[in-house]
């Protein structure tokens, strides 16, 4: 039927914002036992458009595990930033995202940063889930203090950065290669033998095994024998140095700006006046 002169159209419902209903939402999943993922997360991987994940392969046992079908893309070190202007691409059109890793929280200590900050710069929204996180874990069952602590992802494997690491005042949390445990607890053992520590192996795995002990007693242990699996070594904070005679500690400064390593000069220092060398050495590198 023709429209009576002078009708007005109906208005036309207005243009939806893009990526008004696109969003990331970020789930860590289990860090061993596949029983601890959580029913939000659950929730979230059913209904995301994608799930980008580090391995497909990887995610998919979980997935079948619960009977969730979805779509993965693989989202790892090699190609996340590529990938990651892809999917903010998606979500500005209206997708939702879910990001997980092979285990944990992502971005700690695995990918998703360049996702994150795209999606941030993009006005997307950002909705992080909580659940399993190995340094959560292991700094709870290490029984060393929780109200301040520094998690540092990997430790160094140069000695000098290593040596800085280990001289936090907080409680230090990081991860290691079993091939490294060894090495890396000789170190801190050589500044500070008496230093509590404890490494947590396979946590939530059936072989779950938290040792607990000084710097030296566990230096000498992962010497003797081979670590397997994946560890988060938690580390008492470093004590403050005491009574420390301003002239020696600055000697150590001026050494060290000189070009010195800290430990050298610590100790050179410490031969010539006496005081104790780990004390001046953590006064120049912490």
């Amino acid at each position: 039927m023709t429209e009576p002169m002078g009708s007005s159209p109906e208005p036309s419902a207005p243009a939806r914002p893009r990526g008004a209903d696109g969003r990331l939402v970020v789930c860590p999943t289990p860090i061993g036992n596949l029983e601890d993922v959580t029913l939000r997360v659950l929730a979230a991987l059913r209904e995301a458009d994608v799930v980008a994940c580090e391995d497909t392969r990887h995610t998919r046992v979980l997935l079948d595990r619960y009977g969730v079908s979805a779509k993965l893309v693989s989202y790892h070190e090699h190609n996340e930033r590529a990938r990651a202007a892809e999917l903010v691409e998606q979500m500005l059109a209206g997708a939702v995202v879910a990001l997980v890793s092979d285990a944990g929280m992502p971005l700690v200590s695995d990918p998703g940063f360049p996702l994150v900050q795209g999606c941030v710069a993009a006005g997307l929204a950002v909705e992080v889930l909580p659940g399993p996180s190995s340094a959560l874990t292991a700094l709870v069952a290490s029984a060393l203090p929780s109200d301040v602590w520094r998690f540092a992802g990997f430790l160094p494997r140069k000695r000098g950065a290593l040596e800085a690491v280990l001289m936090t005042p907080e409680t230090l949390v990081a991860f290691e290669s079993p091939r490294r445990i060894g090495a890396s607890l000789a170190v801190l053992a050589e500044l500070d033998p008496q230093r509590p520590v404890a490494v947590c192996r396979e946590l939530t795995k059936i072989h779950e095994e938290i040792v607990r002990g000084t710097a030296s007693e566990l230096a000498a242990k992962y010497a003797a024998e081979d670590a397997r699996g994946e560890i988060v070594v938690v580390i008492g904070g470093a004590p403050a140095p005491t009574g420390l005679d301003p002239a020696a500690v600055e000697a150590v400064r001026t050494l060290v700006e000189a070009g010195a390593r800290a430990k050298t000069a610590a100790k050179v220092v410490a031969e010539l006046t006496g005081a104790p060398a780990n004390a001046l050495y953590r006064e120049v590198a912490t």
